[in-house]
């Protein structure tokens, strides 16, 4: 990794390559973004499909789902109310743990996700090359 001099100091090429990944990330957070508004899901929304798709059947709670987001507790619950209103996810009582709600996508949920998931595949593979060109040159230790 490019350590800062004695000073601590980074160098331009430091910013540079720090700025260049931060760009070719951002254009493909702005294709996430879009390709979410595409589908009439928000980005938070997309990403808690993949998080619920992604994980063991039944194993996805209003706890784990926050953390895995990043959001607080009480804004996960509306999340996965206003996601449940737009028929994209159930919820279903936990069978272990009376206080839990299991979140599952459903047909629609799924069908969304399937679309959002091939349209960031094929994104990746224009894309991809660049990020890890970029992430190379951040990392490397010359």
């Amino acid at each position: 990794m490019n350590v800062p001099d004695d000073s601590g100091k980074m160098s331009g090429g430091d910013y540079a390559r720090l700025a260049d990944f931060r760009y070719a990330l951002r254009r493909f957070l702005q294709f996430s973004e879009q390709a979410a508004s595409t589908e009439g899901v928000t980005p938070v929304q997309h990403q808690a499909l993949l998080v619920i798709r992604g994980r063991e059947e039944g194993a996805t709670t209003i706890a784990v789902l926050a953390e895995r987001l990043c959001l607080k507790h009480h804004t996960t619950v509306e999340l996965a109310q206003r996601m449940e209103a737009a028929g994209l996810l159930v919820k279903l009582a936990s069978a272990t743990d009376r206080r839990a709600v299991i979140l599952k996508l459903s047909d629609k949920g799924a069908r969304c996700l399937e679309r959002l998931t091939a349209a960031h595949r094929a994104e990746l593979r224009q894309i991809g090359p660049e990020i890890l060109q970029a992430l190379k040159a951040l990392t490397s230790d010359s």
